[in-house]
């Protein structure tokens, strides 16, 4: 069942080499921070070239946007541990300054969810969402 999808961008020459460890990172903050089930993780790399991929000054070529797609129902404190976890973890474990990470967490209705040829709501969950 799919928990979440996460979508990650970055200059190819900084994402391609850290992507493992950086999903690793990613997934062990989501399930701390989220309950998430441990054995479900669905991440998806987007290596973008320098040229297509423009952002603010200040930033270096580490720079990572991180989107994570999700059911609703976490609470403000369990998203806002998750940011925490997230930015101290990429630091500490990549060597990422949080000055280089962006995260933007979407949260859509179970009903906006198409899993495994139902609609989200009408999935019965081995996991809480309310948390």
């Amino acid at each position: 069942m799919r928990v979440g999808q996460i979508k990650i961008y970055g200059v190819k020459g900084r994402l391609n080499p850290i992507k493992e460890t950086l999903s690793d990172v990613i997934h062990s903050c989501m399930v701390e921070a989220l309950q998430f089930p441990s054995d479900k993780k669905f991440h998806r790399f987007f290596p973008m070239d320098k040229e297509d991929f423009y952002f603010a000054s200040g930033r270096t070529e580490a720079y990572t946007v991180i989107e994570v797609s999700m059911f609703e129902g976490r609470t403000v404190e369990a998203k806002k541990q998750l940011l925490k976890l997230l930015f101290e973890r990429i630091n500490s474990e990549l060597g990422i300054s949080s000055q280089d990470v962006e995260v933007t967490i979407f949260e859509t209705p179970k009903h906006n969810w198409g899993i495994r040829g139902l609609p989200g709501d009408e999935l019965a969950l081995n996991y809480k969402v309310n948390v």
